[in-house]
């Protein structure tokens, strides 16, 4: 079970020398207050430099028969980014190619070009589709939240609301981040412990949500075939 917020910074103090705190979260003592924003700065930092399983969510909504499908924000809360190539039309089982760049985007709007296959592109915070699709259909894809704190009330956030807030990532590189973090900040030394929070962070990236075993000849070693189950017997 993750560390919470309290526990956390609890941890770090007592790793940096100095007193651990019975409370975080709306402490009026300078050194915790500071602690807690690096943390949160790490936090965050984290959220934006993996995809990590734990940030990953899915998103549907329904279409309609204009230009502007919504706006994104309501479609897919808190979303940092949308995982390219994962829009897809549930109703016609196709995708929805793009995002579009702003130049193919104009010129396809321009020349009117009315395709079976619609393309996406977001503007002003809302999902486009170009051409405009029939009302009614199904779609769906992944994004990445930017929450990475979740909440004691069972919500998310970017930041800690309380002291038995948990992190959606991995609490052992929140502690190891807010010390490095905490000692460059101080002006001290900091080289070993910023090295062996990478080791920790690379080691994390790749065994997140669990990795395909890759071949250079294209085949996996452990792809299920199809075959013909024969049970033991007299038969």
């Amino acid at each position: 079970m993750a560390l919470n917020c309290l526990q956390i910074i609890q941890t770090v103090c007592r790793r940096i020398g100095i007193l651990a705190p019975n409370a975080a979260v709306g402490s009026t003592d300078p050194q915790i207050i500071q602690l807690l924003t690096i943390s949160e700065e790490e936090g965050q930092d984290q959220a934006d430099r993996y995809s990590w399983q734990a940030l990953q969510t899915e998103a549907t909504f329904t279409t309609v028969a204009t230009q502007v499908q919504g706006a994104l924000s309501t479609i897919a809360p808190n979303c940092d980014y949308i995982v390219n190539n994962t829009i897809w039309n549930r109703t016609l089982r196709r995708p929805v190619y793009g995002p579009k760049s702003e130049q193919d985007w104009q010129q396809s709007v321009a020349m009117a070009i009315n395709g079976p296959f619609n393309a996406y592109r977001i503007i002003g915070d809302s999902i486009n589709f170009y051409p405009n699709p029939v009302a009614g259909q199904t779609c769906a894809f992944e994004y990445v939240s930017r929450d990475w704190v979740a909440t004691s009330t069972a919500t998310t956030s970017s930041i800690w609301t309380n002291d038995l807030d948990t992190p959606k990532i991995s609490d052992q590189l929140m502690i190891l981040g807010t010390i490095w973090r905490w000692k460059a900040a101080k002006g001290l030394d900091y080289a070993e412990d910023f090295s062996k929070y990478e080791r920790r962070m690379a080691d994390a990236m790749g065994r997140d949500g669990s990795k395909p075993v890759l071949s250079l000849s294209g085949q996996s070693m452990y792809e299920i075939q199809p075959v013909v189950m024969v049970p033991r017997g007299s038969w």
